[in-house]
Formats: C-alpha cells, sequence, structure tokens
C-alpha cells in the first residue's frame, strides 16, 4: 500500500470519528442546559475549550455567546474542528483513494457532507439544531457499519481502525479534561444537596456526551459518582468509547501492520498509563488536568510514531497534508 493512500484512510476515520464526536458533544450540551436550574449559567466557552481551538475563535468572535459558539462548532471554514470542516476533509480523503474503499461507503460520505453543508442554517438554529446533530452522528455511524462490514480487513482497513480509535481516545481525554471540570459556572455559590444534585447532572453530561450513560448504568450499578465515572471511562476495556479500551483497538490495528514495533511499543506503553492510573487523586481537577495532558502528549506521540513509520518514513516530524489532516 502507498505511503499517501494509508495516510488519507487513517485521516477520513479520524475526521468521521471528530465530526461524530462534536455532534455528540453539543447534543449533549444542549440536553444539560434544559435540565439545569434557572438560576445556573452554563458557560459555552468550555465547548470550544474541549476542542483546543480557543485561539482560533478568540480571533474569529468577540465573545462566547450560545450563537457564535455553535456557529463555530457546527460550520466555521476557519475552525479545523468544525463539523463541516471535518466532512469536507473526510470527503476529500475518500474521494482520492476510491479504490481502496466500497463505493457505497464513497456515496454515503458525499451524501453526508452534502447534508451537512445544505442544511447548516437549520442546524444552526434552536429548532433543527438536535435533527441536524443526529442525522450527522447517525451518517457516520452508518458509515462506520460499512466499514465494517463490507471492507476487506487489510492494512488499508487497520489504518482507519487506528485512525478512528486513536481520534476517539483524544476526544473522551478532553471530555473529562474539560467538561468534567469547566463547563458549569455557578452564579449563586449552592451548596449542600443542590451542589451535589449539579454535579450529578455535570457527571451524566460527561457521560451522555459519550453515549455511556446506559452502559455505566448496566455495568457499574451504583449512583453517578465522579470516582467511578472517571474509572469507567479512563479504564474499562470492554465500552468503545473508554479510552483504555479505544487504545487497545488502536494497539491490534498496529500489531496488524508491518514494521510497526515502534508504534506498537508506545501504544502498549500509553494504555498501560491509563489503565494503571489511581483514580482516587483524579478527583482534584489539577491533578486530572495534569494526568490527562501527559495522556495527551503520549497519544500526540503516538500519532507522531505512525506518521514517521508509515507515511512519511525519514521523516523528524509528523509531516501532514492539507487533504490528509489539519
Amino acid at each position: 500500500m502507498l505511503s499517501r493512500v494509508a495516510e488519507r484512510l487513517y485521516w477520513m476515520a479520524r475526521y468521521l470519528e471528530r465530526a461524530e464526536n462534536t455532534a455528540r458533544m453539543v447534543t449533549a450540551f444542549n440536553h444539560l442546559a434544559l435540565d439545569m436550574p434557572r438560576q445556573v449559567r452554563l458557560s459555552w466557552r468550555g465547548l470550544v475549550a474541549i476542542t483546543g481551538n480557543e485561539a482560533v475563535f478568540d480571533a474569529r468572535y468577540p465573545e462566547y455567546t450560545e450563537a457564535d459558539v455553535i456557529r463555530f462548532l457546527l460550520g466555521d471554514p476557519e475552525n479545523p474542528g468544525s463539523i463541516l470542516h471535518c466532512l469536507t476533509q473526510a470527503r476529500e480523503n475518500v474521494r482520492t483513494t476510491r479504490d481502496r474503499v466500497p463505493t457505497e461507503v464513497w456515496e454515503t460520505v458525499n451524501e453526508l457532507h452534502l447534508h451537512a453543508r445544505y442544511k447548516l442554517d437549520a442546524g444552526e438554529g434552536k429548532r433543527g439544531r438536535y435533527r441536524y446533530l443526529s442525522q450527522i452522528r447517525d451518517r457516520c455511524q452508518q458509515i462506520t457499519g460499512m466499514l465494517a462490514g463490507t471492507m476487506s480487513h487489510d492494512q488499508g482497513y487497520e489504518f482507519i481502525r487506528a485512525g478512528r480509535n486513536l481520534e476517539r481516545a483524544d476526544m473522551t481525554s478532553r471530555l473529562l479534561d474539560v467538561g468534567a471540570v469547566g463547563l458549569l459556572a455557578r452564579e449563586d455559590g449552592a451548596e449542600g444537596a443542590e451542589a451535589l444534585a449539579m454535579e450529578g447532572l455535570l457527571w451524566m453530561n460527561v457521560l451522555r456526551s459519550l453515549s455511556a450513560f446506559q452502559m455505566y448504568r448496566q455495568h457499574v450499578r451504583r449512583r453517578i459518582n465522579p470516582a467511578d465515572v472517571l474509572r469507567y471511562l479512563i479504564q474499562d476495556t470492554q465500552f468503545p468509547r473508554a479510552i483504555a479500551h479505544a487504545l487497545g483497538e488502536v494497539e491490534g490495528s498496529l500489531a496488524r501492520l508491518p514494521r510497526g514495533d515502534l508504534p506498537l511499543r508506545l501504544a502498549l506503553q500509553v494504555k498501560r498509563h491509563a489503565l494503571e492510573a489511581d483514580i482516587e487523586p483524579l478527583l482534584e481537577a489539577r491533578v486530572l488536568h495534569r494526568f490527562i495532558d501527559d495522556l495527551q502528549r503520549e497519544m500526540g506521540d503516538l500519532h507522531g510514531l505512525i506518521s514517521n513509520t508509515w507515511f512519511h518514513p525519514g521523516t523528524a516530524g509528523g509531516r501532514q497534508v492539507q487533504t490528509a489532516g489539519d
């Protein structure tokens, strides 16, 4: 397989996963806004912080209003994490590798891109937002299923699988870092039972952002509390969007690729870092932030090593072309 083909398949999967994750995150935050008491103010800035694109937002918008944040996350062409930008890049990567993926996948990705583009105005409005985001999420899942069910599980598929799961682990870590600590800004200094109830809603929102709420209740079987949520989303090896599971999938893909000793070794190291973490100290925000920073740095190193090994062998860094990644 050509290096450029492998890179485009890898980035196609990352962009589709990123678009789906953003749709999930915005949907869950809108649900949280409906559940919170009227006196509690939600910080829209937290959504932008999760994507890591605050500098881009600050350069384009004067303040973090609901309308501007939604526009930025759904369709801003200057935001490399916006849903429309991700789907545009995913489409371009599929278009240039059409001979390697099933025809149905190309057609569905193209239709999804057109839908995201032409229905964007409806998605930015409050009335049509839920339907728009649900269709984005459902069609991304449809493409994932089509790839799993109609594409040969050869080297190309392993690059797709590695890209999807590395992106998934990264987004889960970002949600835990920002979503669990900074989304909620209280105006009234709530204490006691009221504060506990709001904390429960916040952690429930983190779970729902990852479609993890039902599986958490089924497997943990206790009331929602921070330690159990962190343990589940970081260390559970069965839930697909838990960090340990996603990194295990990356590990499995790299093990099936040639010349993958160094990336595989690093993937094992990152997964072990997640599995062996002591959860109790992570209940302190600063410790959690430091842990997530270290984990994200290691995942960034893993991406760079994947790039150096298969996409740009012999280069010092993970150079990316525009149609492959941002």
